[in-house]
């Protein structure tokens, strides 16, 4: 199963790798990356199953095909090159468009609704929690004296100018950008409630692999795993296991799989991606 389909680059790897009888089960909830997945797989016919779908449904999506449990999960998280160089799509601010970020084009809210409706501490709140930038409060206070906001562009110029500057090489609107992206689209909560559903549907054997791209989702997936490759959660000091956890995944990446210096050269959208992987026990 490919939670995040795209346009479906991992999903024609999976099948390559699983012919001839392997199938696969794509979710996306973007129309336009469904357009371009179906095209770029049409070549495996019936093996390739493609849904639009948000993965956090991929047990209901497995049960309607019948299939009790799958033998691997991908998880490619965030917004893929396809939607950031799609300017009406609004993801970038190398590019101006509307102030957008859906996955969902159907989604209620927007970006725009964020920018132009949230209070100032809230705003500030959001920047700071979903994008780490420690100038939250300064933004946010740009941002109220220059809505209403409506392009990427200007957001950018509002966001540069109360940050002054960004790291070497990042873009003073890099982490607003992100921190509105994963609000509008409620990407860590969707995280959370997908892992646990991911583990449930694992067959014995079977393997989970996230790629993620920043700290949070991380985090996440890495306390996740951990968590579940434990078998006692109790408190270290508690002389005796009450709490009856049992291990039910092995960590295969104790770090994670980073790009090489070549791959990132070559693509420098990998430079910050990181690849962790697990196996599901047998009961």
């Amino acid at each position: 199963m490919d939670g995040t389909l795209g346009a479906g680059g991992h999903a024609w790897g999976i099948l390559q790798a699983s012919q001839p009888d392997g199938r696969l089960l794509g979710l996306d909830l973007d129309p336009q990356a469904l357009s371009l997945a179906q095209q770029k797989l049409a070549e495996f016919g019936e093996r390739a199953v493609l849904v639009r779908a948000s993965y956090c449904s991929m047990t209901e999506q497995a049960q309607a095909l019948g299939w009790p449990a799958v033998q691997g999960i991908v998880l490619d998280l965030g917004v893929s090159s396809m939607q950031v160089d799609t300017p009406e799509r609004g993801f970038s601010f190398l590019a101006d468009g509307p102030l957008d970020m859906r996955f969902d084009p159907h989604a209620l809210h927007s970006a725009a609704d964020l920018v132009n409706d949230l209070p100032e501490d809230e705003l500030a709140d959001l920047i700071y929690r979903y994008g780490e930038e420690r100038r939250s409060r300064a933004v946010a206070r740009a941002i109220l004296r220059a809505r209403p906001l409506h392009t990427t562009a200007e957001l950018a110029r509002v966001v540069a100018g109360a940050t002054n500057s960004g790291r070497s090489g990042i873009h003073p609107a890099t982490r607003t950008f992100q921190a509105l992206r994963i609000a509008v689209n409620g990407e860590l909560d969707a995280l959370e409630a997908v892992l646990p559903e991911a583990l449930g549907l694992l067959a014995p054997g079977g393997r989970l692999a996230v790629i993620s791209f920043h700290s949070l989702e991380d985090r996440l997936v890495k306390h996740f795993m951990r968590r579940e490759a434990t078998d006692c959660l109790c408190p270290p000091r508690q002389p005796l296991c009450t709490c009856g956890h049992k291990a039910s995944l092995r960590v295969l990446t104790p770090q994670p799989v980073q790009a090489s210096p070549a791959e990132v050269q070559a693509n420098p959208r990998a430079r910050s991606a990181k690849l962790r992987l697990a196996e599901r026990l047998v009961a």
